[in-house]
């Protein structure tokens, strides 16, 4: 008779990766309780995986006794995409500096936008995307660019999940998603309205390397002041195509 095979539990790494995951999409400041709870953890083990990771730099204690990411791995987040926000940063200065709208760029990350780089506006605008931050591909004019920018069937098995709705605007249907998609790939660029918070509205274009779309630079600024958006298309288009040349490791001199 067979030995009935040992059923393991959840790893070391698995578990403080649950921890860490704990935090994301929260407001960053988490009791111990809080923790084990959105990790699934008993609060024995997170009390004691939480004191480690806090020894090592991964969380942080405030002063009210609640935990959050700490610097650590915020530097280590920081090295994703780095080589392009290098090279992408100086020009989104200068795309700030022209039109004093919110600046953002974005990769894909599985069936996220993540934001590795943003410039904000002094303008009172809701902020959803920070850096490091993630959203999703359908509902932001960046995500909408780089999820354009992926083969068929990989938009239609994205548009067969079930879609979040972030305001009482967004587009889940996966037909009109479909068209709005193809209208991307035809024009180059892509404009959201309200899809990810109300009185918001952005436009964004693809950065394009060796062939791919490797990221998508949006501006964000307000819903009513939709009329404008042609306004900043030359700005929008010059910028895509100095962070490309600098991709390319061709000289751009900035201010140019």
């Amino acid at each position: 008779m067979a030995e009935p095979q040992h059923i393991r539990g959840p790893s070391v790494t698995s578990r403080a990766l649950s921890i860490l995951g704990a935090f994301e999409g929260s407001s960053g400041n988490l009791t111990v309780a809080r923790i084990a709870a959105r990790a699934n953890l008993p609060l024995s083990t997170t009390y004691r995986m939480v004191h480690e990771l806090e020894e090592w730099g991964g969380l942080r204690k405030g002063s009210d006794g609640k935990y959050q990411v700490g610097f650590r791995i915020w530097e280590l987040g920081q090295m994703a995409g780095r080589r392009l926000r290098d090279r992408a940063h100086p020009f989104l200065q200068d795309l700030f500096d022209l039109t004093h709208e919110n600046v953002h760029l974005a990769i894909r990350e599985g069936t996220q936008s993540l934001y590795v780089d943003k410039i904000y506006s002094s303008r009172k605008m809701p902020q959803v995307s920070r850096i490091g931050g993630r959203l999703p591909l359908h509902a932001t004019a960046v995500g909408r660019v780089l999820l354009g920018a992926q083969p068929d069937w990989f938009v239609d098995a994205y548009l067969q999940r079930e879609l979040e709705a972030p305001t009482t605007k967004t587009v889940t249907d996966p037909r009109i998603l479909t068209q709005l998609i193809g209208d991307v790939r035809r024009d180059g660029y892509s404009v959201t309205i309200e899809q990810m918070r109300m009185n918001a509205l952005s436009v964004a274009m693809p950065v394009v390397f060796n062939g791919q779309t490797v990221a998508a630079l949006g501006l964000v600024f307000e819903a009513f002041r939709y009329r404008e958006v042609q306004r900043f298309m030359p700005q929008l288009r010059g910028t895509v195509d100095r962070i490309e040349v600098a991709m390319a490791g061709r000289p751009v001199h900035i201010g140019e």
